[in-house]
């Protein structure tokens, strides 16, 4: 399926699109099953979209928070408190803030010294509380992911053992340039997903946005390129500076 490409003016209307989005798939799941699973992401761009979430009163009274159960697609090798951990970055923006309970929240275990052992026990955690038999893969509602500059997403940088992974959900990923370890969701885990939506923002993002949009396909070396959902909705929402370069994708 052809991913949808959405052009916003900057990072505020594009917070907004991503919001009604949210929802979307939230009030979606719900009617269907009765359960919204989300995996959430790091980084500076989704930021605006917890804090929005919690703060508006007319989104945060659609939102069906009771039924939410809330994961994580990746996580630095860092505690819960500290100041880059994508959890603590989540909790503080929109998890503290609405009325959820700790028993729907999912995080993955960045203090562990093994983050392969991390990566285990996040995959049992999903196995359970998903209910994923074996060989297969969980279907989450959404998934929302970012993109670094260098085009990796989730934990899964270019040139790591992770992008070659093809049975596991969950692993530790070393990460040679930033000297440390991560824990991710696997590609594949991730295009199992019935939504996944990436937010970009800001012009350093633009060529390799381009690469991966538009470049030839070496996700080698734009991890980013490995996300294409088999039966689920992929869309890019950009802000009009990382979208800069492409030829492509609806300019609103």
């Amino acid at each position: 399926m052809l991913p949808e490409i959405r052009i916003l003016t900057d990072l505020d209307t594009l917070t907004r699109r991503a919001a009604q989005e949210f929802l979307q798939a939230a009030t979606s799941a719900v009617a269907q099953s009765g359960v919204f699973t989300v995996a959430l992401t790091g980084g500076s761009t989704p930021k605006p979209l917890y804090a929005l979430l919690a703060s508006d009163p007319a989104l945060r009274a659609q939102i069906p928070w009771d039924k939410m159960r809330v994961y994580f697609g990746d996580e630095r090798n860092v505690g819960p408190s500290h100041p880059d951990s994508n959890y603590r970055m989540a909790n503080e923006a929109m998890l503290s803030r609405v009325p959820l309970k700790a028993e729907q929240i999912f995080r993955m275990k960045g203090e562990y010294n093994d983050t392969a052992r991390a990566a285990q026990e996040y995959e049992q955690t999903l196995r359970g509380s998903l209910k994923i038999g074996e060989g297969q893969f969980p279907r989450f509602d959404l998934i929302l992911l970012g993109m670094g500059n260098e085009g990796h997403t989730a934990s899964l940088f270019p040139g790591t053992k992770a992008l070659h992974e093809t049975k596991r959900m969950v692993v530790g990923n070393w990460v040679g340039k930033l000297f440390t370890n991560r824990i991710t969701l696997t590609a594949p885990a991730i295009n199992n997903a019935a939504n996944i939506l990436f937010m970009v923002a800001g012009a350093d993002k633009a060529p390799a946005l381009k690469g991966v949009l538009e470049g030839p396909h070496e996700p080698e070396q734009l991890p980013a390129q490995m996300i294409e959902p088999k039966s689920g909705k992929l869309l890019w929402l950009l802000d009009a500076t990382a979208g800069g370069m492409l030829s492509r994708g609806i300019r609103e």
